[in-house]
């Protein structure tokens, strides 16, 4: 039987694969974390080329983790780092909606 799902902030996701993960991270290194997150990246890809939604809400949260983990062994807070990047609206034009115009990347 599963257990019900949990609703969790960023902070708690990323203490949570600390916990779960935290010494084979750290044995791996960024390196090989970064490896296993951009094979995840890709199977997200042929997940949203799909029709299956299960599939993607899967693929999603592989890629969240493996960022997490990553962010773990960089020593990177990622809600510190989203808060400071995007606390304040839009990088680029500073809006909370952004205003900046389509060609450049926000």
């Amino acid at each position: 039987m599963t257990s019900p799902a949990m609703s969790v902030t960023l902070s708690d996701f990323q203490q949570l694969i600390r916990k779960m993960y935290g010494d084979k991270d750290l044995a791996r290194g960024v390196d090989g974390t970064f490896m296993w997150l951009m094979e995840e990246v890709g199977e997200l890809a042929a997940a949203l080329r799909q029709e299956d939604h299960e599939n993607r809400m899967e693929e999603f949260a592989d890629v969240l983790a493996w960022l997490a983990t990553i962010a773990n062994v960089a020593g990177v807070d990622l809600s510190e780092a989203v808060s400071r990047k995007y606390g304040s609206g839009c990088p680029g034009c500073h809006q909370l909606v952004c205003a900046c115009p389509d060609a450049e990347k926000p």
